[in-house]
């Protein structure tokens, strides 16, 4: 597979994860661990017919327990450090520190051999950070307060924990993508576990409830994290951490589609500065 190929299947994830807000609205009243816990296991469930259809189930016991716990480690921590921190602090100031991740991925790339991060990485991942203020900023909020700190420190830990999976799972360039099924079920197992401890269970009670439930569990929440092994293994990692950027953009496009946010000049200054940081980002990789 091309290093281009496998940019452009990563980039595939950006686009489910840009659902993710328009089917966590239909999949109301479900709480968010509960939500979690079945999301994880459809999109487990998904790897593990993938991997029966194609042979590789007998490659699963041949991933070392330390790559399991590294990738459950990581789809848990992730989820349950973001809802937490949005549990703690206003969700304009927490989702805007958590959306670090994608620039901590350009920066932590340098780091990995064989890469080299060039000043219009630097840029166009900085530019990208810019949109994605403009448009968590546009959801109002009154500025970062000292009474939300440990929130906004369970934010950064979000950021922190998601892009140094991304990075490191560069390392793991020999376990097969498959193995993802496996992180998906631990990680619904640790899910539903956090759920019987501090959540009520509140299952859809309409058939779009459930239908936002197994969509959020086939894309956003299963195949998405496939593609994204793909992506940040044999891909470009710094053009994918950039154009990470597009998800906000285009999760709020998909709302105003939807109806349920309105346009706003915000959303075009955020394009033209996500979609010039990418572009930058792209031609820096290019000269590399």
């Amino acid at each position: 597979m091309t290093k281009m190929r496998a940019t452009a299947i990563g980039f595939v994830a950006v686009l489910l994860w840009a659902l993710l807000a328009l089917f966590t609205v239909g999949s109301a009243p479900t709480p968010p661990l509960l939500l979690n816990t079945i999301c994880f296991s459809i999109g487990g469930a998904l790897g593990l017919i993938w991997a029966a259809a194609t042979g590789g189930l007998s490659g699963l016991k041949q991933v070392p327990w330390t790559t399991y716990l590294f990738g459950a480690l990581g789809l848990f921590g992730y989820h349950a450090l973001y809802f937490s921190a949005l549990r703690m602090a206003p969700a304009a100031e927490a989702g805007l520190i958590a959306y670090l991740w994608p620039l901590l991925i350009v920066l932590l790339s340098g780091l990995l051999p064989g890469e080299h991060l060039r000043i219009g990485h630097l840029i166009g991942a900085c530019l990208g950070f810019s949109g994605a203020a403009v448009i968590i900023a546009g959801g109002g909020g009154a500025g970062f307060q000292a009474q939300y700190l440990p929130g906004y420190a369970l934010a950064l830990l979000c950021a922190l924990t998601w892009s140094g999976y991304s990075v490191l799972s560069r390392k793991l360039e020999g376990t097969p993508t498959s193995s993802v099924a496996v992180f998906c079920l631990a990680a619904a197992l640790a899910s539903g576990l956090l759920h019987l401890a501090v959540e009520d269970t509140v299952l859809p009670d309409t058939a779009l409830g459930w239908a936002s439930v197994l969509a959020l569990g086939l894309g956003p929440v299963g195949l998405a994290f496939y593609v994204w092994d793909i992506g940040v293994k044999q891909g470009d990692i710094q053009i994918l951490g950039t154009s990470s950027y597009a998800a906000p953009l285009l999760s709020t496009l998909a709302l105003v589609a939807a109806g349920i946010a309105a346009p706003s000049w915000g959303l075009a200054i955020a394009a033209f500065l996500i979609t010039g940081g990418a572009l930058i980002a792209a031609r820096a990789s290019l000269k590399t």
